[in-house]
Formats: C-alpha cells, structure tokens, sequence
C-alpha cells in the first residue's frame, strides 16, 4: 500500500524548466484534459464565482494564474467573464517558455490573456500586483515552507483574494488516478500524476498554513480528490 502519511519530496519529470518539445506539449493537453475530466476547472471556476459576489460589472478586474500550463483555465475564465459581462484582464505566469509559447499559441481569439514567463520565487514576481490570483495544481511542487511564504507573499500583493486549487493526498485518489490513465502512453503523465498526488495535501497540512495568515478563508473538500481553499483579503 502507498504511504500518504507525509508529503513527497521527489521531483516531477516537469520540473525541468528547460523541458521542451512534443512530450511537453502532449503532456500539457492530456494534464488540462484529466483536470477538465475531474471537475478541476469548476473547482477554479466556483472560487472565483465565490470572490466576485458583488463584485461592480463595469470595474476591470486583474486575475493572474500561476503555473498556467497550457491556459486552459484562463480561458475557461476568459469565456465566463465574456458570458457575464465582466472585465477582465487575466495573466497566465510560467518559468517554462515552450509552455508559455503554447499557451500563447492556444490563446490567440483571447485578446483579454497575456502570458509571461516567470518564476514566482523570483523578485521581479513579488512587485507585480492584482486583484485575484489562482493556484491550480501548483502549490503541490514547492515544500512546505517554500509554499506557505508564497501564499504569503500573494496576498501582500492581492487586493481581492487567492484561489488554491490542489491535490488531495489520499491513498483511493492515488489508485483511482493510475487506472483512469492506465492506457494513457505518456509516462510522463502517468508518473508526475503519480507524484503529484504524493505531493499533495491533507487537511491538516492546509489548516496548518491557513493558521500562518490573518485573513478570512475556507476550505473544502471537492471531487475528485482535491480541495478549494478560498482566501479573502475583503
């Protein structure tokens, strides 16, 4: 039986920043895919919803989306935003540039996305500001303290709040993931998903960073095997 009881520290196959290429790409698309299957992009979507309760139409509003992969879900965001009415000016960050060309490339109708290569760790990210920032199946790459002081670091720079959206480190989700990509060729897939469950957190684990920061949140359970953990700066 796998061992859940800690966080993994071993490293993903796409923590190559320099990584490029068709095993990249089709592992980019396959991942956004799998999120889509799971109901991770609703995940994103209901946070969001949640921040933006009387929330002015006519007021622009800044969303940035870290570790944004191929941008899926930025465009998922873009197209809600377009359906409502709302403004939006959305930023997908990754310190890979061939993910960062791709998701250029996949967002060409978006005017409203922009994409930049960036690393969060990095000072030049702790100056840039926003209303709402999203961390989907990201916050599971960086060790405990690495990622407390990035959420940190986030809300001293957002105005409205931040979404987390990860992975629930759970035994059944580690089993459940390797039959669903049982036929699925891509190793890298297969093995990082693996992993990243591994990496994942429990409730615990997020409870104990939510007792680190002052402001308001919640945290809840949603399938598949993930949680939403909604801060509020308002």
């Amino acid at each position: 039986m796998v061992d859940t009881t800690h966080r993994s520290k071993e490293t993903e196959i796409m923590d190559d920043l320099d990584m490029e290429g068709e095993l990249l790409i089709d592992s980019l698309d396959k991942i956004a895919t799998i999120n889509q299957w799971l109901g991770g992009n609703q995940v994103a979507l209901s946070g969001l919803k949640s921040l933006l309760k009387n929330h002015p139409k006519e007021k622009v509003l800044s969303i940035v989306d870290l570790g944004c992969g191929n941008g899926d879900i930025l465009r998922e965001i873009a197209k809600f935003g377009r359906k409502r009415g709302l403004k939006f000016q959305l930023l997908g960050i990754d310190a890979n540039q061939a993910t960062i060309d791709y998701a250029i490339k996949l967002s060409k109708d978006y005017p409203e996305i922009k994409y930049i290569k960036q690393d969060v760790l990095s000072d030049e990210f702790q100056h840039l500001k926003y209303d709402i920032a999203l961390c989907t199946l990201f916050l599971h790459h960086f060790e405990d303290k690495i990622a407390l002081n990035l959420i940190q670091s986030i809300l001293k720079n957002a105005d409205i709040g931040l979404i987390i959206n990860d992975l629930h480190r759970h035994r059944m989700a580690y089993y459940l993931f390797n039959l669903l990509t049982l036929f699925i060729k891509n190793k890298m897939v297969r093995e990082d998903g693996l992993l990243s469950i591994l990496r994942g957190f429990k409730r615990k684990d997020l409870e104990h960073f939510a007792s680190q920061i002052t402001s308001k949140s919640t945290i809840k359970w949603k399938w598949a095997f993930r949680y939403q953990w909604i801060i509020h700066k308002r």
